[in-house]
C-alpha cells in the first residue's frame, strides 16, 4: 500500500501578511485579496493531485480562502468532496487557520425540495455539505441566489438558524438584486446575524456592480465585496486574441458562447492587452489588479487549473498594491 506524502505547510507563509490581506468590511475578519474558488478543477472528473497540488500551492503562500457550492463539480457535490479528502489528507490540523465558504441555492437534488431558497432547502444542504467536506462547521454560507418565490424572511431565518445552530460563522449573499440585498442587510441586523459579504460578477468588461450602486452600498453598509469571473471566463486573459483554441471553453462552447466574441469586443480585448504590455503585465495581472483597486473590493475569486496559472494570478496582488 502507497503511502501519502505528508503535508506540511510552508512556514513563510504569512510573511506577506500586510500586502496579502485585507479587512471584510468593518467585521473582525481578514481575507486574502486572492480567494481560491472551487467552481471548476476541483469535481470528481479532475485530478485529485492536481487539486491537492493547487491547495498546497495556494494555502503556502497566504490564500486561506477556499470558496465552495454545494453543486460544484461535475457531479454535483464532488467539489466539496475533494475538500473533505483533502480535509483528511491534509488540511485537518490546520482547520483553524482556513476561511471555507460554500453556498445553496441552484438546483443540487431532484424534486421540489432541492434549490431556491426554502428553509428545508437550505437545512438540508448545509448538513449535506458538512459531511461531505468533512468539518463540523463553514466559516460562510451564502445563499446563492435570490428566490423571487419564497417570502425572502423564510430564507433569511433559515440562514440565521444555521448560525445559530453553529454550522456557519458568517453568512453572504451572492447574486441578489440591489433592493432584496437591502432588505436582507436590515433583516439580518436586527436578528444580530450581521451581512459578511457579498458576491458578484465585477471584472473589466462587466461593470454591473459598479453602475447599479451595489458595490457603494456594500462599501458604505461595511459589508465586504468579493468578485467571481474576474477573467470572464478567460476572456481576459491572452487565449482568444489570436483566434479561439480547440481545448477552450468557447470551443466547446462551455459557458462561454463563441457569438460572444464580437470583432468590437476583440478589438477592445487587444486594446487591453497592449496597455497591459505597456505596464509590462500581462492582460490578466492587469484585470485581476483593476478589480483589487476598486473602492470597496475585498477579494478576487480566481480558479486554477494548474500550480502556475495560480501563481500567475497572484501577482495581482503586488500589481494592485
Amino acid at each position: 500500500m502507497e503511502l501519502k506524502e505528508i503535508y506540511t505547510a510552508d512556514n513563510s507563509r504569512y510573511a506577506d501578511a500586510e500586502a496579502l490581506y485585507q479587512r471584510c468590511g468593518r467585521s473582525g475578519v481578514m481575507l486574502p485579496k486572492v480567494s481560491l474558488g472551487f467552481w471548476h478543477n476541483f469535481g470528481g472528473n479532475d485530478s485529485y493531485e492536481r487539486s491537492r497540488a493547487i491547495t498546497h500551492y495556494a494555502f503556502d503562500h497566504g490564500i486561506t480562502h477556499f470558496d465552495l457550492a454545494n453543486n460544484y463539480g461535475p457531479p454535483y457535490g464532488s467539489a466539496e468532496e475533494t475538500m473533505g479528502r483533502l480535509m483528511d489528507d491534509d488540511f485537518k490540523r490546520y482547520r483553524d487557520e482556513l476561511f471555507i465558504s460554500t453556498k445553496a441555492g441552484y438546483d443540487m437534488w431532484p424534486g421540489p425540495y432541492g434549490e431556491w431558497g426554502s428553509r428545508k432547502y437550505l437545512m438540508a444542504s448545509i448538513d449535506q455539505s458538512l459531511k461531505r467536506m468533512h468539518i463540523d462547521y463553514v466559516d460562510l454560507f451564502y445563499s446563492h441566489r435570490f428566490d423571487p418565490n419564497t417570502p425572502i424572511e423564510e430564507t433569511l431565518q433559515a440562514m440565521v438558524d444555521i448560525v445559530r445552530q453553529g454550522k456557519a460563522l458568517y453568512l453572504g449573499i451572492s447574486r441578489w438584486p440591489l433592493d432584496a440585498l437591502k432588505k436582507a442587510v436590515d433583516y439580518l441586523k436586527a436578528h444580530d446575524t450581521p451581512l459578511l459579504i457579498f458576491q458578484d460578477k465585477l471584472n473589466m468588461l462587466d461593470r454591473t456592480p459598479q453602475e447599479n450602486g451595489t458595490l457603494d452600498y456594500c462599501a458604505a453598509e461595511g459589508i465586504g465585496f468579493i468578485s467571481f469571473s474576474p477573467l470572464a471566463q478567460g476572456l481576459l486573459t491572452d487565449r482568444y486574441l489570436n483566434g479561439v483554441p480547440a481545448d477552450s471553453r468557447m470551443a466547446q462552447e462551455r459557458f462561454l458562447k463563441h457569438s460572444v466574441l464580437t470583432p468590437e469586443l476583440l478589438a477592445q480585448l487587444q486594446q487591453l492587452n497592449q496597455e497591459a504590455a505597456d505596464r509590462g503585465e500581462t492582460l490578466a495581472e492587469m484585470a485581476l489588479a483593476w478589480i483589487l483597486q476598486q473602492h470597496g473590493v475585498t477579494s478576487v475569486l480566481v480558479g486554477a487549473s494548474s500550480v502556475k496559472q495560480l501563481a500567475t494570478n497572484m501577482k495581482c496582488v503586488h500589481a494592485a498594491g
